[in-house]
């Protein structure tokens, strides 16, 4: 399978403080592993053990402190601020536990949010984002705001908005933390529908070891280790 993304001995320091009294915090002591375009991987572990961190890496959100990170091939030391942004942008989705939906603004319009840093015109964002919203089984919730939704639907146009724009590599940051357990397990199932249907890499952050079954493959982190 084609690596998208590959980590090599990548590891991620904090510099806590200022002087002789500053802590440097190790979140990753060099990890390596890769995935591969289309895969559905789970990463699980407890807090504090480097879960967030690895995310912010493989979103294109941070740099390693050492080691490197390729994404198809690339490695995001050699891009600016810019390039990062573009990749962001075009290639990456992302899904959130708090849903991080705009409260005024309907469903439509916080699907389309995405493609109007892509230049979209009106007509195409709102094609765009109505197709996205009926994948995810919301066609009858165009018009309805975050407060009008339930979380499971507010969840699953969080998703419609991390898939809009067509990305290779979709990121969800414990998607079933603030969902009942029957919720979750729907969200998780149509995490999984559109991975094996659009063929996007998917990439679950999660603590609860029984969403993390539901993946094909599961990497283990603690203190800032993958387990073997």
């Amino acid at each position: 399978m084609t690596p998208l993304v590959e980590a090599v001995d990548v590891t991620r320091q904090y510099r806590l403080g200022r002087g002789p009294d500053a802590v440097v915090v190790e979140a990753l002591r060099g990890v390596s592993f890769a995935v591969g375009e289309g895969e559905f991987v789970a990463i699980v572990g407890p807090s504090g053990s480097g879960k967030s961190t690895l995310l912010h890496l493989l979103g294109a959100l941070d740099r390693p402190t050492t080691g490197s990170l390729r994404f198809s091939g690339r490695d995001v030391a050699d891009m600016d601020d810019g390039d990062l942004a573009e990749l962001r942008n075009r290639e990456i989705g992302f899904v959130f536990q708090q849903f991080q939906l705009l409260n005024r603004t309907s469903a439509l319009s916080n699907v389309a949010l995405p493609l109007v840093y892509r230049g979209a015109s009106r007509a195409e964002r709102r094609e765009l984002a109505g197709a996205a919203l009926a994948s995810v089984g919301l066609s009858h919730r165009l018009t309805h705001r975050p407060a009008q939704l339930s979380g499971g639907e507010q969840q699953r146009v969080a998703v419609a908005r991390a898939l809009v724009a067509e990305p290779r590599l979709l990121l969800a940051d414990e998607p079933t933390g603030n969902l009942d357990t029957a919720t979750g397990h729907d969200i998780m199932r149509l995490l999984a529908t559109l991975n094996a249907e659009r063929g996007v890499a998917l990439v679950v952050i999660t603590h609860d070891v029984e969403v993390a079954a539901l993946a094909p493959r599961q990497i283990r982190i603690r203190d800032g280790l993958i387990e073997p």
